[in-house]
């Protein structure tokens, strides 16, 4: 039986974008139509050559204009940045294409109720559908847990931890964040703003929501530790005493007690002081309750014997397998409760 396809259009190639430019060429449910790109390298190569795959025919552009004016059912929207373009967001909406968005923003979100407005003022211009992606906030805290949570009597509270070895997993943004500085002033002045959990908030609250209660605060809490010993990664050297490892944790308080706690270890390597995390990069799921469980959700092992941190690509793959369902729902803001479970097509290929 013939299956529905959908023409798309990859917006920029980074490590999410190359993700799902790769699964868009290769899945027989999608027709790739378009491809923006910022680099200005890549302009004009055929979107294959970008993803080491055979030509498509077609070709990379960075004219944003011409991309909002060619149709297409869905633009999976991956730009490389911290906030969220959401004029760019709109504009896409309102031009007719359902928007597949990792770079958010993430709703129902009542800390940014702007954009919630705006989105949905543009769906209704375009009659287009929007849904936030990602590994987290996206998929690791909160569908994950609430999947998890069928599996419970009673449940006290939620842990998510994202664990990252920077040293095994290199990333660009390593020296960004504040890896290699002076510990005290990084205290003094996180990299991370302290208000970056309200970027999460969508998952929180769904979190709650799932199981019916409410959230009455959220706590931040930022802590770092030091390198014992000089730290080389492939973007730098961390002198010993500086800054070699983060952990932020964010508490969503519920009747006066802690019900879901986020928590991003990021270290260089082991040889820090405090050691927080040992092991492979992974999300954990802790749910603390009856009876108490807990989940890790990492790659398999890679041939070097580690198992490799996918949380980037799996920001691009989690939002192109909810294309169908995103194109075919109804115009407006598609929340994961609107969705429900997915059943993603064209992946299986033999």
């Amino acid at each position: 039986m013939a299956q529905k396809t959908y023409k798309v259009i990859q917006w920029a190639t980074g490590t999410v974008g190359k993700a799902a430019l790769k699964y868009f060429i290769e899945n027989p449910l999608t027709e790739l139509v378009g491809v923006l790109v910022t680099n200005p390298d890549k302009v004009d190569k055929d979107a294959g050559d970008i993803v080491g795959l055979p030509k498509t025919g077609v070709r990379c552009t960075d004219d944003e204009e011409a991309i909002i004016a060619m149709p297409a059912d869905c633009v999976l929207f991956a730009p490389s940045m911290m906030t969220p373009p959401i004029d760019m967001v709109c504009r896409l909406l309102a031009s007719g294409k359902n928007v597949v968005s990792p770079a958010g923003p993430f709703l129902p979100n009542k800390f940014i109720p702007d954009h919630a407005a705006r989105v949905e003022a543009a769906c209704k211009e375009g009659n287009t559908s929007f849904h936030g992606c990602g590994i987290h906030p996206g998929f690791a805290g909160d569908i994950l847990p609430l999947t998890l949570a069928r599996l419970m009597s009673r449940i006290d509270c939620i842990e998510v931890a994202e664990i990252i070895d920077k040293v095994r997993n290199p990333m660009i943004y390593t020296e960004i964040m504040g890896f290699g500085t002076d510990c005290d002033d990084l205290l003094a002045n996180p990299r991370r703003s302290p208000e970056t959990y309200k970027h999460f908030f969508s998952s929180m609250t769904a979190i709650a929501n799932g199981l019916g209660v409410e959230i009455d605060d959220v706590t931040v809490k930022f802590e770092v530790s030091r390198a014992k010993v000089d730290i080389s990664h492939e973007f730098g050297l961390v002198k010993a005493g500086t800054c070699g490892g983060q952990h932020y944790e964010w508490t969503a308080w519920c009747q006066g007690k802690p019900l879901i706690v986020y928590h991003f270890y990021w270290q260089l390597g082991t040889e820090i002081e405090p050691l927080w995390e040992q092991g492979e990069a992974k999300y954990r799921v802790r749910i603390h309750g009856d009876p108490p469980l807990e989940c890790h959700l990492m790659a398999m092992e890679d041939a070097d014997g580690h198992h490799p941190f996918l949380g980037i690509p799996w920001t691009g793959l989690v939002g192109c397998n909810v294309v169908p369902d995103v194109c075919d729902a109804p115009a407006g803001v598609v929340t994961h409760f609107d969705i429900g479970i997915v059943q993603p097509k064209g992946l299986v290929r033999r």
